[in-house]
């Protein structure tokens, strides 16, 4: 059993972007199977289970999340994302480790992030913009300082106090560069790269406000009823999954756009992995906008979970339990 503690000092952001990149061309290439994320909404509307099953050749491994969303823990000192991830060797089926999931979300999330900024922004992009200041902020901060060096980060949410001990903590953590911006306008004006990883359930971010050859990473919105960017926005960009199957369900940005007769299915222009094998070109110019859709997928949970439990033999970290 490995707690948030041996997750986050085992699974280092640069190990987990390669990681990362790996499982989202065996994702595309059809080597892992993803059943769609189950949301199971609590009766007392305060959170939901999410349940994400998942199984993937290389490594070959298979599991399971089970993770509490509860965006109202929010200045409560717990996070709005908390559970288990349950690791099986596919061999004999036999369970592998029992780790604590939110960490492992976090840090994977911001990994994909970071790969698909890789192969989209542009090569001068040096500005850095983020929308939210919670947990994925942070890991967002921790993964794109490993991807390339930022000579700026704007980072804006609805309350400013917050951003500000966020940079704060940043700060003290060694990282550079770190400003708060005071509206969405600012880091629109500012960024070449701009992640949304807000809980917001209605735009924050709009298509007016986008300058030409940004790169958007939309990662906060989960579900097909949430969405953090307009319809505008949507339409104005080449946009990139990382599942279709999982996009066309789940991804409310591209779910309003379609059903507001706006975009079809044919608008998502390749799934991430495509674009990493090099059957996808990715980015078509410069002055072109580009937009990651992260809903995350269980392969990526899949080779971080893989990757943590290897270290963790390795140093000899973690408490071992027995089923007998």
């Amino acid at each position: 059993m490995l707690g948030a503690r041996d997750v986050r000092e085992l699974l280092s952001p640069a190990e987990c972007i390669e990681a990362v990149a790996e499982a989202m061309v065996e994702v595309s290439r059809g080597a892992a199977h993803l059943p769609l994320r189950n949301l199971m909404r609590l009766p007392n509307g305060r959170g939901a289970l999410g349940i994400m099953p998942g199984a993937i050749a290389q490594p070959e491994r298979f599991g399971m999340k089970l993770i509490s969303l509860f965006p109202g823990n929010a200045g409560t000192g717990r996070s709005s994302h908390m559970g288990l991830y349950t690791l099986y060797e596919s061999q004999h089926g036999e369970p592998l480790a029992i780790l604590e999931a939110g960490s492992i979300t976090a840090i994977r999330t911001a990994a994909a992030s970071a790969v698909a900024t890789r192969a989209l922004a542009r090569r001068d992009a040096r500005i850095l913009g983020i929308l939210g200041n919670g947990e994925e902020a942070e890991a967002h901060v921790q993964a794109f300082a490993a991807l390339r060096r930022f000579d700026e980060v704007w980072i804006w949410g609805r309350n400013p106090l917050k951003a500000d001990a966020l940079i704060r903590h940043l700060t003290q953590e060694g990282y550079s560069g770190l400003r708060r911006a005071d509206s969405v306008d600012e880091v629109c004006a500012k960024a070449d790269v701009i992640c949304t990883v807000t809980s917001a359930s209605e735009p924050v971010l709009f298509g007016r406000q986008v300058r030409p050859g940004t790169h958007l990473c939309l990662v906060g919105s989960s579900t097909a009823d949430y969405r953090e960017v307009d319809d505008e926005c949507v339409t104005r960009g080449r946009f990139f999954v990382d599942f279709r199957g999982s996009a066309l369900a789940q991804a409310g940005e591209l779910l309003h756009a379609m059903a507001a007769g706006l975009v079809t299915a044919e608008h998502i222009s390749a799934e991430i992995g495509e674009v990493l094998a090099g059957t996808h070109p990715g980015r078509g110019g410069a002055d072109e906008i580009t937009i990651y859709k992260s809903l995350g997928v269980a392969a990526q949970d899949l080779v971080a979970a893989s990757l943590v439990h290897r270290k963790a033999l390795a140093a000899g970290r973690g408490t071992k339990v027995s089923f007998d």
